[in-house]
C-alpha cells in the first residue's frame, strides 16, 4: 500500500540557469534545422561558461550539401537565445560572448539504423522511457514540480516586462508539499534563489519583491503560518548564469519531467530530433499516461517503454497504476498498442513532431503545459480518452 501521508519536494530552474541556457540553444538550433528540413536528424549539445558558448554534435540533412550554409547561422541563433533570456553581464553578454560551432555531419553508422520517410524505420537509440500522470492537479502533473515551474515562469514574466527590473535571469525554486490521504494540502517550505542587480539588496529586499508573485501562483489555502520561506538563503546573488557556473545541455532531466515523483529513463531531451526515442517516446509515454488518468482508468499512472536501436517496435510496455486502477494494469498494457502506433515513425506522425516546436520546451518543464495551436505540446492532448475506454 502506497504511503498516503508524507512531505515531497521538487525543484525547478529558470531559463537563465546555465544548464537551461544550453538547453535553449540546443533546441533553438534543432528548430532552425527542422524549419528548413522537417526530416533533419539533429543531436546538438552546448556548453556555456564565462564569455563562451561551445556547440557540438551531429546533423543529417535530406540535402547534406546545404549543411555548410546552415552552419553559418548557428552563432546568430545562439546569440538570439542569450539576448532573449536577458544576459547583458560584463562576462556573459549576448553581443560579445564567443560562440564556437563544432557541429558536423551525422555518423553513417548511426544513420543506417534510423529509417522512416527516407527509408529508415528504427529507433535512433536503445533505451527506456517513462511517462507519468496523476490527478492531484488540473494538468495531471505532480503538484510540487508544477508549482516550482509556475513560480519561476511568473518571475521571468515580470522581469522581462520591466515590472521588476532588479531581478536577474538566473534563478532556482523548490517547493515542499505535505500530502494527506495521497493529496497535497499544504506548502511546508518554499526555497527561492534569484539573481539580482545590486549587492546592496538584502534578503528582505528580495523577499519583498518576489513574495507577492509566489502567492499569485500557489493555491492560497496551501500557504499557512507554518510555511517556511527561504529566499536567497546564501545572501548576495549578483553574479549568475554561465559566468557564475558552467552549463551543459541535458543536465536538468528531473526538472524537465516530473520533479522526482516518477522514474526517469536517463535520456535528456533538448537538442534531439524526434527520431531519438529519448525524446519522442518519453513524450508518447506522458501522452498515454495522461490519457489513462483523464479517462478515469486510474488516479495515477506510470508507463515504461523500451527500444533497441534500429528496431521499430517497442520491446516492452509496462503500466503501473499504483493500486489506483479501475481496471487491471495488464489490460491497460494490452490496450495501449491498439490506440497508438509506438514505432518512432508512428509517434512522430501521431503527435506531429517533425516541426520546429522545441525551443519553447527548454525551460519550465516539457510536461504539464497546454497544447498549442501550432502543434506545440501535442503530447499534452487528452484525445485518446474514448479510444482507451473502448480498448480496455
Amino acid at each position: 500500500m502506497a504511503r498516503q501521508n508524507y512531505i515531497f519536494t521538487s525543484e525547478s530552474v529558470s531559463e537563465g540557469h546555465p544548464d537551461k541556457v544550453c538547453d535553449r540553444i540546443s533546441d533553438a538550433v534543432l528548430d532552425a534545422l527542422l524549419a528548413e528540413d522537417p526530416l533533419a536528424r539533429v543531436a546538438c549539445e552546448a556548453f556555456a561558461t564565462t564569455d563562451r558558448v561551445v556547440i557540438g554534435g551531429e546533423v543529417g540533412l535530406t540535402d547534406q550539401a546545404k549543411l555548410a550554409e546552415y552552419m553559418e547561422r548557428i552563432p546568430d541563433i545562439a546569440r538570439e537565445c542569450i539576448r532573449d533570456i536577458g544576459y547583458e553581464q560584463d562576462k556573459f553578454h549576448w553581443q560579445t560572448c564567443e560562440i564556437t560551432n563544432l557541429l558536423h555531419e551525422q555518423s553513417a553508422h548511426i544513420a543506417q539504423g534510423v529509417t522512416g520517410e527516407r527509408g529508415d524505420e528504427g529507433a535512433g537509440d536503445q533505451g527506456i522511457m517513462f511517462g507519468y500522470a496523476t490527478n492531484e492537479t488540473e494538468m495531471l502533473m505532480p503538484a510540487p514540480i508544477l508549482y516550482s515551474h509556475a513560480i519561476l515562469r511568473r518571475l521571468a514574466e515580470v522581469r522581462k516586462s520591466g515590472a521588476e527590473p532588479t531581478l536577474g535571469p538566473d534563478a532556482k525554486s523548490q517547493v515542499s508539499l505535505r500530502y494527506e490521504n495521497g493529496k497535497p494540502v499544504e506548502v511546508t517550505s518554499i526555497v527561492l534563489s534569484t539573481q539580482h542587480a545590486h549587492e546592496s539588496q538584502t534578503q528582505a529586499d528580495i523577499r519583498a519583491i518576489v513574495e507577492p508573485y509566489i502567492r499569485e501562483v500557489l493555491p492560497p489555502e496551501f500557504l499557512t503560518e507554518r510555511t517556511e520561506w527561504w529566499i536567497n538563503p546564501t545572501g548576495t546573488f549578483v553574479i549568475g548564469g554561465p559566468d557564475g557556473d558552467a552549463g551543459l545541455t541535458g543536465r536538468k532531466i528531473i526538472v524537465d519531467t516530473y520533479g522526482g515523483a516518477a522514474p526517469h529513463g536517463g535520456g535528456a531531451f533538448s537538442g534531439k530530433d524526434p527520431t531519438k526515442v529519448d525524446r519522442s517516446a518519453a513524450y508518447a509515454a506522458r501522452y498515454l499516461a495522461k490519457n489513462v488518468v483523464a479517462a478515469g482508468l486510474a488516479e495515477r499512472c506510470t508507463l515504461q517503454l523500451s527500444y533497441a536501436i534500429g528496431v521499430a517496435r517497442p520491446l516492452s510496455i509496462y503500466c503501473d497504476t499504483h493500486g489506483t486502477g479501475e481496471v487491471d494494469d495488464a489490460a491497460i498494457e494490452a490496450a495501449i498498442p491498439k490506440v497508438m502506433d509506438l514505432t518512432p515513425r508512428g509517434i512522430r506522425t501521431h503527435l506531429d513532431l517533425n516541426k520546429p516546436i522545441y525551443q519553447r520546451t527548454a525551460a519550465y518543464g516539457h510536461f504539464g503545459r497546454a497544447p498549442e495551436a501550432d502543434g506545440g505540446f501535442s503530447w499534452e492532448r487528452d484525445d485518446l480518452v474514448e479510444a482507451l475506454k473502448k480498448a480496455v
